[in-house]
């Protein structure tokens, strides 16, 4: 059900927000895209939207999580939609009530024609703080996006995309020659097994070397619900991939599909195995099997800018390297909570030094009781 909103914007002056000409001054209306059946067509057709526009990625996010999905468009109810930003509800007791656009997504392009983007999200900001006090209002572009009000993050993330449109042999000249071409070859050497699939058998392996890895790096794992919940809802689109020495899994990933892209969107490992190669080992094989889908890209996902390791891992196979920025508004001179990914510094190392001496099967439920909150 579509709920026509009059967009007219409160006093600049209280929340510094405004739209900069009024060449985009329309009434937005505010849809659910769950239950709107114009939803996924316009998603399946537009050239910028991805696998966190996508009905499969909004409904894992409210089955697990319980946030309410929300966009708003300039379209008429019963129009075709031409335009629209999507946004979660995330209404928590423990981290406070913000609009994120969208929560555990690495990025989520405003699906508006560029010249209007920062007017269209300047009124849904100005409707939406009018109507709910939100603690903040976040959006996540891939594009550098100026929006007034909106202040950038203070943590980056690096982006990669790998084009796989070139031959197979000349992306695979493309990598580095020790780091990644070597060990490939190495894997194939030590005569590494594969499997995919989406079953539970490949959920359990994988999940038990996410843990593995989680921990390893001082951090509790979402829970188990969120990666069935999307292999649920993403169907034959999600692929769990998994290496092996023998019969023992030491590595594994995640991919999804979405129009000429292939997202890698979750990896762990074994490291006592890391020398084998597992790692590239399944890369290689994710790419392999896009190119002979006709896939055009490989998004390889956001990185810490903090994590120099994983990002010149990524730079070696070729991937072109970009910033994510994400904007955030508040009317509050604090745009974070406790749990923000944005508190970088001595907070995050002091929270991971207290989880280093924890047992797995606590870490496990501050995980299960937390990650609702972080959004």
């Amino acid at each position: 059900m579509s709920i026509s909103a009059d967009l007219t914007l409160v006093d600049s002056a209280s929340l510094d927000v405004r739209t900069e000409s009024a060449s985009f001054a329309r009434a937005l209306h505010c849809f659910e895209p769950l239950v709107d059946g114009r939803w996924d067509q316009f998603v399946d057709k537009h050239q910028r939207s991805s696998i966190f526009h996508t009905s499969a990625w909004l409904e894992a996010l409210h089955r697990t999580y319980g946030y309410d999905a929300v966009a708003y468009t300039s379209c008429l109810p019963g129009e075709a939609l031409k335009n629209a930003v999507v946004f979660c509800r995330v209404e928590s007791w423990l981290t406070g009530r913000r609009l994120v656009s969208l929560p555990f997504s690495d990025h989520c392009e405003p699906l508006v024609d560029d010249e209007h983007a920062s007017e269209f999200i300047a009124q849904v900001v100005g409707q939406e703080l009018r109507k709910k006090r939100w603690q903040y209002v976040e959006c996540r572009p891939i594009q550098d996006l100026k929006v007034n009000g909106f202040r950038e993050s203070k943590i980056l993330y690096a982006f990669h995309q790998l084009d796989l449109r070139p031959e197979l042999d000349v992306i695979f000249r493309g990598f580095h020659k020790d780091s990644i071409q070597r060990k490939i070859r190495r894997a194939e050497r030590e005569g590494l097994g594969y499997n995919e699939g989406s079953g539970s058998a490949l959920m359990r392996e994988f999940y038990g070397l996410f843990e593995l890895t989680r921990r390893r790096h001082n951090l509790p794992a979402p829970p188990l619900d969120w990666f069935e919940n999307l292999s649920r809802c993403f169907g034959s689109a999600l692929k769990i991939r998994i290496a092996y020495k023998g019969h023992l899994a030491i590595a594994a990933m995640i991919t999804i599909k979405h129009r000429n892209t292939l997202v890698y969107k979750y990896g762990c490992s074994d490291s006592e195995f890391h020398k084998l190669g597992s790692m590239p080992f399944l890369y290689w094989r994710s790419i392999k099997d896009a190119k002979q889908e006709g896939l055009e890209n490989l998004d390889l996902g956001r990185t810490d800018a903090g994590q120099q390791g994983l990002i010149t891992f990524k730079n070696r196979w070729g991937a072109k390297q970009s910033v994510l920025n994400y904007l955030r508004f508040s009317v509050h001179p604090s745009t974070t909570h406790f749990l923000d990914m944005s508190k970088a510094g001595f907070k995050r190392r002091a929270a991971e030094s207290v989880i280093s001496y924890l047992p797995s099967r606590i870490i496990s439920k501050i995980g299960h009781m937390l990650y609702p909150h972080v959004g």
